[in-house]
């Protein structure tokens, strides 16, 4: 149960980095392959508040999600909304380019070298049922939950995420509805950043500040949005928990170097049976 339990949490993160990911493809149909390296930029302009200005932790962490917000909008502006329209490979190599783009930024401004990042709450271990847990790992947990549910409570009432539902089904009779796309666009790109931000945060700590520390992260939230079909946020957060609770066992009852192979093997078999996924909805194109 223990190391079910700690799959779990872990898993959370790679549900909130598939989140951003499945809200980005849902709305504006682009699979961003720099969502991890936005992640990690953000991640260090928060170690950067913490370690140079000795902001509290949470005044960093909230002030670096705003920052992220603006990022997100900002590369909506500047480089994919130039691209909306563009086969689905433009738009891939842009994101791709993106990717290389913030890493090497990130590798320029603080370097290659490993850093220590502080839990969002400091505690001891607590027994709870036989199984131990931090309030840091609580509160992993109660803020995974209460972004999505912050997230269906937005596409499900309010006027914006029904513009974002909107322009995701039919982009030209969204605009001839009066929908400004760009508006839906930016609010996408702006909240889909925080979400990847978030779960660098929080992953932190865990797994030491670099440059590369949003990798592994990055395939496994991949892995959680193809469960979801890229199309189910729940199933996103649901995928990420799942992948987090079955490399756990593969790493505790197999072998650790097997993980990622066992991963993917995972998915390859239930996409093999589920094309579209666990929870993702089949499609039915008719023919004229």
């Amino acid at each position: 149960m223990q190391i079910v339990i700690s799959g779990m949490i872990f898993g959370c993160v790679y549900g909130l980095a598939a989140l951003g990911l499945v809200l980005i493809f849902r709305t504006t149909g682009v699979v961003n392959f720099a969502h991890g390296e936005i992640a990690m930029v953000n991640t260090f302009i928060a170690f950067t508040f913490l370690s140079d200005y000795q902001m509290p932790f949470f005044a960093a962490f909230f002030l670096a999600l705003l920052i992220s917000g603006a990022i997100g909008v900002l590369v909506y502006l500047l480089f994919i909304r130039h691209v909306n329209e563009a086969p689905h490979l433009n738009q891939l190599v842009l994101t791709l380019g993106l990717f290389m783009v913030f890493h090497g930024a990130a590798g320029l401004i603080w370097g290659h070298s490993p850093n220590g990042f502080p839990k969002a709450i400091n505690s001891s271990p607590f027994e709870v049922g036989g199984v131990f847990v931090s309030m840091n790992d609580v509160f992993i947990v109660g803020i995974t939950l209460l972004l999505a549910l912050a997230l269906f409570f937005l596409f499900r009432y309010t006027r914006i995420g029904l513009a974002m539902r909107a322009s995701a089904q039919d982009l030209t009779a969204a605009r001839l509805m009066g929908i400004n796309v760009n508006i839906v666009y930016m609010v996408t790109w702006g909240t889909g950043t925080i979400l990847g931000a978030v779960a660098g945060l929080l992953a932190a700590p865990y797994t030491f500040l670099s440059v590369t520390m949003m990798f592994n992260i990055l395939i496994m939230a991949f892995a959680a949005a193809v469960l979801a079909g890229f199309a189910s946020l729940p199933g996103a957060v649901l995928g990420g928990v799942l992948i987090g609770v079955f490399r756990n066992l593969i790493r505790f009852y197999w072998d650790p170097k097997m993980a990622l192979i066992a991963t993917f093997a995972l998915i390859v078999i239930i996409l093999y049976v589920r094309p579209q996924g666990i929870f993702g909805a089949r499609q039915v194109i008719k023919k004229v």
